[in-house]
């Protein structure tokens, strides 16, 4: 389960360019079957700054708290008010209901750095 549409990290986040410039991005369907439950998440504050491979957010689950880092760099648009309620939405759809935030890339260029779809199944195959 690894749309081909988006772009990954070796960290287990997706990202998703949208048709205007902005960009959303998550967890993967791996990172959150590895999580477990995922019963908490923090979000980085609207209009706060992310650096790449920062650490921007914190997903909570009932085996480990775990840091989740910028996929690029950019400053934060919205997030994800959904899952202050209802965290789970990250389990049962890490790649639509359960992104987490959506941001202005400072440079969209950089999403050429990241993994295609099967180079991303290629590190979660071992």
């Amino acid at each position: 389960m690894t749309p081909d549409d988006l772009k990954y990290t070796k960290d287990h986040e997706w990202v998703r360019i949208l048709p205007d410039g902005t960009a959303q991005f998550g967890i993967t369907d791996f990172a959150q079957d590895a999580l477990g439950d995922i019963v908490y998440v923090q979000l980085p504050a609207v209009g706060a700054a992310m650096t790449a491979g920062e650490s921007v957010a914190e997903v909570e689950s009932v085996k480990s708290v775990s840091e989740i880092y910028a996929p690029m760099a950019g400053q934060v648009l919205a997030v994800n008010d959904t899952l202050d309620a209802s965290p789970e939405v990250m389990n049962a759809d890490p790649y639509g209901a359960g992104w987490l935030v959506t941001f202005q890339p400072t440079d969209l260029a950089q999403a050429q750095d990241l993994l295609d779809a099967a180079a991303y199944e290629g590190i979660t195959a071992h």
